[in-house]
């Protein structure tokens, strides 16, 4: 994968639970349509109102193409129909990045050690 969508929501605290059903619904959808899904991440410490989304892909052009069959596809639009309806995602927002080499999904070298 050579970028990365990285989506940031501001989200109810107190409606956490349905953000993180929203969250699950994505599991199945974004691979479906075309996106390597890295993950969503609900709030556990520090702030409880930021979530994230990481989604990765191929090229520009992949993407463009995952947002076209997202469009068309019947449970990503039930999915977003629900999120607009509870009103859970109070802001959201994108960024593009792509990883520097040799920096990504590094396991740790403490053998042994918790």
């Amino acid at each position: 994968m050579t970028m990365t969508c990285v989506i940031r929501y501001e989200i109810d605290p107190f409606q956490r639970d349905g953000f993180k059903k929203y969250a699950e619904n994505w599991g199945r959808i974004i691979p479906r349509c075309g996106g390597h899904l890295v993950g969503y991440f609900l709030p556990h410490e520090g702030t409880n109102y930021v979530a994230w989304g990481l989604i990765a892909f191929d090229s520009l052009a992949s993407y463009e193409t995952y947002r076209a069959r997202l469009k068309a596809d019947p449970e990503a639009r039930e999915n977003l129909a629900m999120a607009q309806a509870k009103r859970f995602i109070l802001r959201e927002e994108r960024n593009f990045v792509e990883v520097a080499d040799g920096t990504f999904g590094l396991p740790s070298t403490l053998a042994g050690q918790g």
